[in-house]
C-alpha cells in the first residue's frame, strides 16, 4: 500500500488533481496516509478526501469525467472496471497475482483481469516486466501497455551505519517471517535456520536471531534459541531496525525482486533471498544479496557466503558502495509518472 500512496500521491500533484482514498476493507486512516508521505518527504498541500467502500454495503463513489482511479490488485481493478471505463484505470501490478492462488475459480477471475486489454499497467520492477512479458504462462500485452519503475529506498531512512555495528558484541540475523503468507516460504526459512544453526554457520554465541513479518508466535530452535519477535513496525522503527542486521534470509516464491532484501541491502547487510524464474540473479541492485536456489542446501550455501561477505567488513563495505539501488521515490517514477499523466491530457 505504500508504494501505491507515494505514486498516487505524485501523479496527483503531477497533474494537478485532488486526491481520493478509497478503501473496501476498512475505514481508511488519513494519519497514516500522511506519515507515509512524511517519511518520505513528499507534501501534498490538498485535504484527501477519504471514502470506504466496503464489499457490498459501502458508500457510493462518486465519479467525474476527468478522474483517474489507481487500483492496487485484481479484485479492485476487476470492481472499478464494472463502474467506469476501462481507460480511466491505472493498475498498479506489483506481483503475478495468479501465483497467490492453488487452480481454481480465484486464480481464474484473477488472470482474466490481468487478461484484459484495454487497460493500462504500472508494474513494480523491471524483473516484474520481463516475466510477464517472457516468463511462464506469458501475459505480453502488460508489457506492451504498460511501463515499469524499480523501487527507491530513500537515503534518509536507509542507510549502512557501520559503527553501531562495530559496537555490538553480537551481529545480527534476521528472518523476513509472514507463516500466513505461503509465498514467504515460512516453512523452508525455518528448516534453513535450524540447520545453519546445527551445523555451526551461525553459531549463537556469536548471533542473535531477529523474526520481523507478521502474525509470529514464539518458537525455539536448536541450540534452545528463541528468537526475537518483531512485528507491525511503523515505518521509522522498521527502517531502524533493519539498519541493525548484518545477515537477513528473506524468501518470496514469485519472480518479483521484493523490498525486505533491497531494504536490507540498502542499509549495510548481506542478504540471502531465493531465485524463481527469471529471478536469477539481483546483483544488479547489490552485490550484497545473494541469490540462490530454494532447496534447504542451496540456502545454506547462500546464508555461509552471506556470513563471509559480511565478516569481510572491506569487501562488504565495496559491494555497498557499488549499489544501484533507486534513493528517490521521484526519479523512480519519473518515465510512468510521465505515461500516466498522458491519459488526461
Amino acid at each position: 500500500m505504500g508504494t501505491a500512496i507515494l505514486f498516487g500521491t505524485l501523479l496527483a500533484k503531477r497533474i494537478g488533481a485532488d486526491l481520493r482514498l478509497i478503501e473496501r476493507h476498512e475505514a481508511p486512516d488519513a494519519g497514516q496516509f500522511g506519515s507515509v508521505l512524511a517519511t518520505h518527504g513528499i507534501d501534498f498541500p490538498h485535504p484527501i478526501d477519504c471514502v470506504f467502500s466496503s464489499w457490498g454495503t459501502g458508500a457510493s463513489v462518486p465519479t467525474f469525467d476527468r478522474d483517474l482511479f489507481l487500483t492496487t490488485s485484481w479484485w479492485t481493478t476487476k470492481a472499478t472496471r464494472m463502474a467506469v471505463a476501462p481507460q480511466k484505470i491505472i493498475y498498479l501490478l506489483q506481483e503475478d497475482e495468479r501465483m497467490f492462488y492453488p487452480r481454481g475459480d480465484e486464480r481464474l477471475r484473477c488472470e482474466e483481469v490481468l487478461a484484459a486489454q484495454d487497460l493500462q499497467f504500472v508494474v513494480n520492477s523491471e524483473m516484474l516486466l520481463r516475466h510477464f512479458a517472457e516468463g511462464n504462462e506469458p501475459l505480453p500485452h502488460v508489457a506492451r501497455q504498460g511501463c515499469w519503475f524499480n523501487p527507491a529506498f530513500p537515503a534518509d531512512h536507509y542507510y549502512d551505519d557501520p559503527e553501531s555495528r562495530k559496537r555490538r558484541t553480537k551481529k545480527n540475523f534476521l528472518f523476513y517471517a509472514r507463516p500466513n503468507n505461503l509465498r514467504n516460504l515460512y516453512w523452508r526459512g525455518l528448516e534453513t535456520i535450524s540447520a545453519v544453526i546445527e551445523e555451526g554457520i551461525l553459531n549463537p554465541d556469536d548471533w542473535s536471531f531477529i523474526f520481523i513479518g507478521r502474525d509470529l508466535k514464539p518458537i525455539s530452535l536448536p541450540g534452545r534459541v528463541c528468537p526475537t519477535m518483531r512485528e507491525n513496525l511503523p515505518w521509522s522503527e522498521y527502517a531502524a531496525l533493519i539498519r541493525e542486521i548484518d545477515v537477513g534470509l528473506s524468501l518470496i516464491d514469485t519472480p518479483h525482486p521484493s523490498y525486505p532484501p533491497l531494504d536490507l541491502a540498502a542499509s549495510g547487510a548481506v542478504v540471502v533471498t531465493n531465485t524463481c524464474g527469471l529471478k536469477q540473479s539481483l546483483a544488479g541492485h547489490s552485490e550484497n544479496i545473494v541469490c540462490v536456489d530454494p532447496t534447504v542446501d542451496g540456502l545454506k550455501y547462500g546464508i555461509r557466503q552471506a556470513v563471509a561477505i559480511a565478516s569481510n567488513e572491506p569487501l562488504c563495505a565495496s559491494n555497498y558502495a557499488r549499489n544501484a539501488i533507486m534513493r528517490d521515490w521521484s526519479l523512480a517514477f519519473e518515465p510512468a509518472l510521465q505515461r500516466c499523466a498522458a491519459l488526461v491530457t
